[in-house]
């Protein structure tokens, strides 16, 4: 059984910092694009950014480049969102899924498998 468990959210000010943590179980986890996700409330889901299988390739989403950095560690089946100069238009839900990708790019929607139960991060003075 495939789980994705995020952690590390919470209650930041703005222009704080935080690093969300989601630790996978069940598949072989080098064997998978990560993206992360955010849906706040309202609003459709979007794309934080995706790392490759093997770490060496990363995409954002415009409202986040040069902000968050997304990385991950195969030996811990763990991927990492870390988020610097937040602002509180990035209180959301945030999720980790899983892609079956070995490719270059993001990868679609469509390919992202498995989903975590998200973690709430709230940015607010």
């Amino acid at each position: 059984q495939v789980q994705l468990v995020e952690s590390g959210g919470g209650l930041v000010q703005p222009g704080g910092s935080l690093r969300l943590s989601c630790a996978a179980s069940g598949l072989t986890f080098d064997n998978y694009a990560m993206g992360w996700f955010r849906q706040a409330p309202g609003k459709e889901r979007e794309l934080v950014g995706s790392i490759s299988w093997s770490g060496g390739s990363t995409h954002y989403g415009d409202s986040v480049k040069g902000r968050f950095t997304i990385s991950r560690d195969n030996a811990k089946n763990t991927v990492y969102l870390q988020m610097y100069s937040l602002k509180p238009e990035d209180t959301a839900v945030y999720y980790c899924a899983a892609a079956n990708w070995v490719f270059t790019g993001s990868p679609p929607l469509h390919r992202y498998d498995y989903w975590g139960q998200g973690t709430q991060v709230t940015v607010s003075s």
